[in-house]
């Protein structure tokens, strides 16, 4: 393994010098941090990654998950991994004080997200879903749901996932099967199939806690159709916990992320599967959204990290590595030169720096976005949720698909070595590779940028980014330095003005599929 996986110096740059994040404390949800606050938050994410997270990163890939008598086993430093950081409170970071959170801003944990998943992303997966799902309980379940289940996911002891797919209908949540028949009691009995759903059952917790999406016996037909349930594996009753029958049909085969497992599920399969609802019937969609908005977010962030850890481990072997001797020595009596001296081992390394700390910036700035959306009022607020839903397809994609690319050329660096498991490269590439597919494919969100986020409003997101553009472009003009990076950013903007007006132009004179046929071109260079 390399000895470095990310640079917190970047890091700390990106949020103070870039960001200015310290002016978030000046709202009054944020009120009670300060700079050195974040500070000392990023070196206790730094900490547990160093200590618990990376040292086993290729050890998990190689010891995946397995069934043992009808029990997942995962790596069982997981156990240890899911206490630590609950009790380290980072699974409830987010969430407000009143909940035992520490109200911490997106992008501050987004920044240590970035740490987490630089070190280990399979291990940090876990408990990145379980925040996710037990925030979900918190935002809409009702008071009983949430006192059952938060305390016990947000302290690390029981998983929590998200579960959408369906063997049949892949990303047409539409069209999902499973079904939800009303008991009389409050709860539901579930029956129905899921397929690739990511730490969906594993002997590293106590309970397993899914946020399904189901249709109500009787639900209108389609998306508006869906609803939102807490379904468990096991139902906690009387201070115990019941089998709820929902079973564990088996693994999906993964070519990475091979420490976490994904799983295919089937529930009610003895009648005798119980969810219960979280919110109104009828508006699951709404509400699994807000989850899949901040995984979206998080898989920019992961595929941003993959790209960090790939980085170093190339640029340490091309320190360490000598082979032959430059151009313009070509003296066999002279030792060998180390590789870095060679002008496309530059190129290559170069390209992952910048590729790298591109997308950071990109998925960061997204989160601040996220954090002024909640503490502005009046047209600011109104002004970042947009510039949030019009970023957020962007952060996603652009970082997930260069992440392919900048890893690629990790291996490159390494030559031979790059493809086999002595070195880290081969399971950065394959690790990375599921990000363009997680949280919906880059076509998934092309379709969102171009058919839902730049035409809403009458294209008002659009013109409030390229407002924000252009002022960055006028500060950068003002800078002898910087002149000439901000003329180049002012023509990449004209040109994506320019794009944006002749879709919009076709948006209203030509069907749905000719104004979309580029959609996945147009969102590649957006990013």
């Amino acid at each position: 393994m390399a000895k470095e996986y990310m640079s917190m110096r970047n890091l700390r740059f990106q949020l103070h010098d870039v960001l200015n994040v310290e002016q978030l404390t000046k709202y009054e949800k944020y009120s009670e941090h300060t700079k050195d606050g974040f500070n000392m938050m990023l070196d206790s994410a730094k900490q547990i990654s160093d200590n618990l997270l990376f040292p086993i990163y290729t050890e998990m890939d190689e010891k995946k998950p397995e069934m043992v008598d009808g029990e997942v086993h995962v790596h069982p430093d997981m156990a240890k991994i899911m206490k630590e950081v609950g009790e380290s409170g980072w699974i409830v970071a987010q969430e407000d004080f009143e909940h035992g959170g520490q109200q911490m801003p997106s992008v501050v944990y987004s920044a240590a997200n970035f740490i987490f998943h630089a070190a280990n992303t399979s291990a940090a997966s876990y408990f990145g879903l379980t925040m996710g799902s037990a925030e979900l309980i918190s935002a809409f379940g009702n008071k009983e749901l949430q006192e059952t289940y938060m305390t016990k996911m947000f302290a690390g002891q029981w998983q929590g996932t998200m579960a959408l797919t369906e063997p049949h209908a892949g990303s047409s949540l539409g069209d999902i099967y499973t079904t939800a028949s009303p008991v009389g009691d409050g709860s539901y009995k579930i029956k129905g199939q899921k397929i690739f759903i990511s730490a969906g059952d594993h002997n590293g917790v106590e309970n397993v806690v899914h946020l399904m999406l189901a249709k109500i016996d009787g639900a209108p037909a389609g998306s508006k159709g869906i609803s939102l349930f807490v379904v468990p594996k096991h139902r906690p009753e009387n201070g115990a916990l019941t089998p709820n029958d929902v079973f564990t049909a088996g693994f999906e085969a993964k070519m990475g992320m091979k420490g976490c497992p994904v799983m295919h599920l089937v529930m009610g399969d003895n009648n005798n599967c119980l969810g219960w609802l979280v919110g109104e019937p009828n508006q699951g969609l709404k509400y699994m959204f807000q989850m899949m908005n901040g995984a979206r977010i998080s898989v920019g962030m992961m595929s941003s990290a993959l790209s960090s850890a790939a980085y170093y481990a190339s640029l340490e072997y091309a320190n360490e590595r000598p082979q032959g001797r430059t151009l313009s020595n070509q003296d066999v009596t002279t030792p060998m030169e180390h590789i870095i001296n060679y002008a496309d081992v530059k190129r290559m390394l170069l390209f992952q720096k910048s590729t790298m700390e591109g997308s950071l910036a990109l998925v960061c700035q997204c989160a601040m976005y996220a954090d002024l959306a909640k503490v502005s009022e009046g047209e600011d607020a109104v002004k970042y949720k947009m510039l949030l839903d019009l970023l957020t397809p962007m952060a996603k994609a652009y970082p997930s698909e260069i992440s392919v690319q900048s890893t690629s050329q990790g291996m490159q660096v390494l030559g031979g070595a790059g493809y086999c498991s002595d070195f880290p490269l081969q399971q950065y590439y394959r690790d990375t590779r599921i990000n363009p597919i997680y949280e919906g494919t880059t076509g998934i969100q092309a379709l969102d940028l171009l058919g839902r986020k730049v035409t809403m409003k009458m294209g008002a997101a659009v013109m409030a980014f390229g407002a924000e553009l252009q002022e960055t472009i006028m500060a950068g003009m003002a800078n002898d330095a910087l002149k000439p990076r901000a003329e180049k950013l002012g023509a990449a903007a004209q040109k994506f003005q320019e794009v944006t007006m002749k879709l919009m132009g076709l948006a209203q004179n030509e069907k749905p599929e000719v104004f979309l046929a580029d959609a996945t071109l147009y969102l590649e260079n957006a990013g």
